[in-house]
């Protein structure tokens, strides 16, 4: 009886393994990354003509950042950099800005503000 039960045995694990047996080949979704890399190496990125356009900033924020117009990348520039040399950002919540007496009326009169709503309370002071 052993030998039977060898037997069958076998026959069950060949026919598993000897079976119909499926192509691991796809010819689905080819990979992509290698040409797009190859394209923008080198392509520079041209910048948004709204955002190039000089803007003027109002008094309150011409305090901070100079009275000439310049284009909104500038104006953000020059308000981090003076966030930077006064010390003004937050030390435990590094996203939070902590106004000074020239940075209140900018920011609404608001004493703390984070970074993302600085953005959006610096729009209202350009033209």
């Amino acid at each position: 009886m052993a030998a039977k039960k060898g037997a069958k045995r076998g026959a069950k694990k060949g026919a598993k393994r000897g079976g119909a047996k499926k192509s691991a080949k796809r010819g689905g979704a080819k990979k992509r990354t290698a040409k797009k890399a190859a394209k923008r190496g080198g392509a520079k990125r041209t910048p948004n003509a709204a955002f190039m356009r000089p803007m003027q900033p109002d008094p309150s924020l011409a305090a901070v950042v100079g009275n000439n117009p310049m284009p909104r990348t500038e104006i953000t520039k020059k308000l981090w950099a003076y966030i930077k040399r006064n010390n003004l950002q937050d030390a435990k919540e590094r996203r939070m800005i902590n106004a000074d007496d020239k940075l209140k009326p900018v920011f609404g009169g608001k004493g703390k503000v984070s970074m993302f709503e600085m953005t959006k309370l610096v729009n209202k002071h350009i033209k």
